[in-house]
């Protein structure tokens, strides 16, 4: 994410593959200016709240 982030000059929005807290928290911390996290919180792994209060920390 990092080395995409860093190859253009606009926001760069994650998607996929997002199973935890600590993923939302790594692509915020690489630089991502979004994640989708829809089948997680549909599978009930974490809340929006939980992702959100989180990501704020970093």
């Amino acid at each position: 994410m990092a080395a995409v982030v860093d190859a253009v000059e606009i926001p760069v929005i994650a998607s996929g593959g997002v199973a935890s807290v600590d993923d939302v928290v790594a692509l915020k911390e690489a630089g991502a200016a979004a994640v989708v996290v829809g089948t997680a919180l549909y599978e009930g792994r974490f809340t929006l709240r939980e992702a959100q209060a989180a990501a704020d920390e970093v």
